[in-house]
């Protein structure tokens, strides 16, 4: 029989920290955290139409508070694990921008190989457990690593990251459910930019406020301005601080999507009002602003910074374009962890058994001795 185990008992969270008010220093690091996102993103687009990013591509385009707040609330040994729209998310948690554009090109120097490309990066070293294109995938496999830190006694905790439409999945429910019962140090985030792919959250949504969703598991949750990258950051320190004293936390995180679902979406499906309100709230603008505002950074500072990353970011895409091609005879290589009885071993095209010699072949070879 299995062992018996007995979920953690939950603490009380007894205090909520008052907004950070982090240094001068911390809020550039924030600053240029959210700008080489975003230059990033807009040269992974570029990429994308010249043909060196292939499958699907979906940027962070808008939700770089959103990103650079969560990721600053984890500890070093604390697991992440992403939906298809990472590229951000994996960059602020310490992949280099080289290795990240070199695997959205496909190639041997990506941060998964060339293997994984836009929605399937993974970093172990980082503890990026990967991208997940199938909606709400990562939900399960995030709650079994919690699972595995409770049974282990460990001090770390498990973010999940998920799009406002995975709320109405089956496995969203299940997971809460099981993380709700048994004391799991996990928090579940919602990026509600209010659109799932095409459809609004109230037309999707019978409780557009998805982060109610966890009362019906007696789930601590809140939401919060994903615009600005310090309510992002303080809100995700107090989930943290909830799931590591065992109650799990689902956090909404009100983000805008500047562009279409993905790279090749018109998004026709928008207003002209719904659009530029998306751009008059960018949130990169809007942080830049008020740093200069508050005189942490000057008109040519901001400049020297944007010249900075820019370069940055050229860099990427040459060390991408550098980076090999992975060879044709390695295609198999990541199909099993270990060796598999009668793995297949076939190049595209290629017959399944060898065809049998025809008649005129045997005739032929007859005739020749």
């Amino acid at each position: 029989m299995p062992p018996t185990r007995t979920p953690r008992k939950a603490k009380a969270v007894t205090s909520r920290p008052a907004r950070s008010t982090p240094s001068d220093d911390g809020l550039r690091a924030l600053h240029r955290q959210m700008l080489l996102i975003r230059r990033f993103e807009e040269r992974a687009a570029r990429a994308y139409a010249e043909a060196k990013v292939g499958g699907y591509c979906h940027l962070n385009l808008g939700e770089e508070a959103t990103v650079v707040g969560l990721m600053a609330a984890l500890e070093t040994d604390d697991y992440v694990y992403a939906n298809y729209r990472e590229h951000g998310y994996a960059l602020a948690r310490g992949v280099s921008p080289e290795r990240a554009m070199a695997e959205l090109y496909g190639r041997t120097d990506g941060v998964s190989r060339g293997w994984g490309g836009s929605m399937h990066m993974f970093d172990l070293d980082a503890r990026f457990m990967g991208g997940y294109g199938i909606v709400g995938g990562q939900i399960p496999l995030a709650t079994g690593t919690a699972l595995a830190i409770d049974y282990r006694g460990g001090t770390e905790a498990v973010m999940c990251l998920m799009g406002d439409g995975t709320t109405n999945i089956g496995a969203f429910h299940e997971s809460l459910n099981i993380a709700a019962l048994w004391g799991l140090p996990i928090v579940y985030v919602v990026n509600n930019n209010g659109l799932g792919m095409g459809t609004t959250v109230e037309q999707s949504s019978a409780e557009p406020e998805l982060h109610k969703r966890a009362d019906a598991y007696r789930m601590a949750s809140a939401r919060v301005d994903g615009g600005d990258p310090i309510a992002v950051l303080d809100a995700a320190r107090i989930a943290l601080a909830s799931a590591r004293a065992g109650r799990p936390y689902l956090l909404e995180t009100m983000t805008g999507r500047m562009k279409g679902h993905s790279v090749v979406d018109p998004a026709r499906y928008r207003s002209d009002e719904d659009a530029a309100a998306a751009r008059a709230a960018d949130p990169v603008a809007r942080f830049t602003a008020v740093l200069n505002e508050r005189g942490v950074l000057d008109d040519e500072e901001l400049a020297k910074i944007d010249a900075e990353v820019l370069g940055e970011v050229s860099a990427a895409a040459a060390f991408a374009d550098a980076s090999p091609e992975p060879a044709v005879s390695t295609l198999f290589d990541y199909t099993y962890a270990t060796p598999v009885p009668n793995d297949s071993r076939r190049l595209p095209g290629e017959a399944l058994f060898p065809a049998p010699p025809r008649p005129f072949d045997i005739a032929l070879a007859g005739g020749a001795r």
